[in-house]
C-alpha cells in the first residue's frame, strides 16, 4: 500500500514510410527507424469521432489500419454496457489480437467538467472500472476537469484533493478488477508535477497517469519533459503533434497529426520505449482545434503561480522549431478527413519504429 503525500510537500511499415514520405514531401520511403523495445500502437475513438463507430466497428477498422490497441475513451462508444455484450467484445478483440483500453469522463465533483446526471463521482468512476475489467482492459481512464479549473476559488488544489477522495473510494474495486485508474492530464487541468502529485496523493498501487502529449502544450510544458516527469506513472497515452506560434499577448496552439507539428517525436519515441515499457501509444489527432494563451499579461499567471521560468524556456524553445510544410485538415469534423489524419499519424509512427504489425492499405 502506498504511503499518502500531501500535494503541499510532493510539489515543492514498408507501406507506412511511402505514406509518410509522400505527406512530408520527402519522395522516397525511408526505413523504419529502430527503438530501444517494442512498442505497441494504436488509436483513440476520439479521433474518428465523426464517423459515430461503435466499439465492433473501431475493432473492425483498427484491425485494417494495422493497429495494436484501441483506446475507447468514452463509454457511449460501447453498444452496450452488460457484461455478456462486454465479454462477446472481449474475445472479438482476442480473436483480432487488439487490446483494448477503456476510459470515461471527470469524476471529480467539484470541477466544471463533471456531469452530475451521470451519477455521482463515485458511481461513475465504479462504473468504467466494471467496465474495463469486463473487456479486458488494464487501464480505466478518468480526467479532472479543463484549465478553467485553474481559474475557480481554491485553484486547481482544491480539485486535486476532491478527485483523490474519489479515486481512494475506489481503491479495493480497481486492485479486485486488476485495473488501473488512470488520470489524465486533461485540456490544460495539471502540469506533469501536479498529476504526478495526485497520483502519490491516491496511491501509486492503483493510480496512474494517462498521458496526452498535446494538452502538455496547453500547460505551457515541452512533452519531453511532460514524458520525463510522469514516466513513472504512465499506463497509457493519448498523443498528438502541435505547433506553437507567437502571438502578441504571448503563444497559440494549434494541434495536428503526428509528424506535422514541431514536437521532436524522434527524440521522444526512443526515450518513451525506454521509459515506458510495454505501453501502447494511442493516436488521438485533433486537429483545427487551437487554443492562445496570453502568458505576457499578468492576469494568466493567477492560474498558474508555481510555473518556473526555466520550464517555461523549454516551453517556447519549441516555437523555434521548424514545423513540417504539410498542412492538416481543412474539414476537422469531416469523417473521412479525420480517417485520413489519423492514418497519416499512424504512418508516419511506424517510420519511429512504432507497431508491432504491418498495416494493411489504408482506407482513405
Amino acid at each position: 500500500m502506498s504511503v499518502p503525500t500531501s500535494r503541499r510537500a510532493f510539489l515543492s511499415t514498408a507501406a507506412a514510410a511511402v505514406a509518410v514520405a509522400t505527406v512530408h514531401g520527402q519522395g522516397t520511403a525511408k526505413a523504419p527507424a529502430s527503438l530501444p523495445r517494442p512498442v505497441p500502437l494504436g488509436l483513440d475513438n476520439f479521433a474518428v469521432r465523426a464517423s459515430n463507430w461503435k466499439a465492433t466497428r473501431l475493432l473492425e477498422y483498427a484491425t485494417t489500419v494495422g493497429a495494436d490497441s484501441v483506446f475507447i475513451s468514452d463509454l457511449d462508444a460501447f453498444e452496450s454496457l452488460e457484461d455478456a455484450a462486454l465479454k462477446k467484445l472481449r474475445e472479438d478483440a482476442a480473436a483480432r489480437s487488439l487490446t483494448i483500453h477503456v476510459g470515461t469522463w471527470s469524476v471529480c465533483p467539484t470541477s466544471k467538467a463533471f456531469r452530475p446526471a451521470n451519477g455521482t463521482a463515485q458511481e461513475q468512476l465504479a462504473k468504467v472500472i466494471r467496465v474495463a475489467q469486463q473487456v479486458g482492459s488494464p487501464v480505466a481512464r478518468v480526467v479532472l476537469g479543463t484549465w478553467e479549473d485553474r481559474l475557480t476559488p481554491g485553484g486547481i488544489g482544491r480539485h486535486m484533493d476532491s478527485l483523490v477522495a474519489v479515486l481512494k473510494g475506489g481503491r479495493s474495486q480497481a486492485l479486485d478488477a486488476g485495473v488501473k485508474i488512470a488520470v489524465e492530464n486533461h485540456a490544460g487541468d495539471m502540469r506533469a508535477d501536479e498529476l504526478a502529485a495526485l497520483v502519490e496523493m491516491a496511491g501509486r498501487d492503483f493510480v496512474g497517469v494517462n498521458y496526452d502529449s498535446g494538452n502538455s502544450l496547453w500547460t505551457l510544458e515541452n512533452p519531453l519533459d511532460a514524458l520525463e516527469a510522469l514516466a513513472p506513472y504512465i499506463v497509457t497515452t493519448s498523443l498528438r503533434d502541435g505547433v506553437v506560434t507567437e502571438i502578441p499577448t504571448g503563444c497559440r496552439v494549434k494541434w495536428t497529426a503526428m509528424g506535422d507539428g514541431q514536437v521532436d517525436f524522434a527524440r521522444f519515441m526512443p526515450r518513451f520505449a525506454e521509459l515506458c515499457p510495454g505501453i501502447p501509444v494511442h493516436i488521438e489527432t485533433i486537429s483545427g482545434v487551437g487554443r492562445d494563451i496570453p502568458f505576457l499579461d499578468d492576469a494568466f499567471w493567477a492560474a498558474w503561480p508555481r510555473l518556473e521560468g526555466q520550464s517555461l524556456a523549454r516551453f517556447l524553445r519549441i516555437m523555434r522549431r521548424k514545423a513540417p510544410m504539410a498542412t492538416t485538415t481543412s474539414k476537422p469534423n469531416d469523417p473521412l478527413e479525420q480517417r485520413r489524419e489519423l492514418e497519416r499519424s499512424l504512418a508516419y509512427c511506424k517510420t519511429l519504429g512504432l507497431g508491432l504489425r504491418v498495416a494493411k492499405i489504408s482506407q482513405g
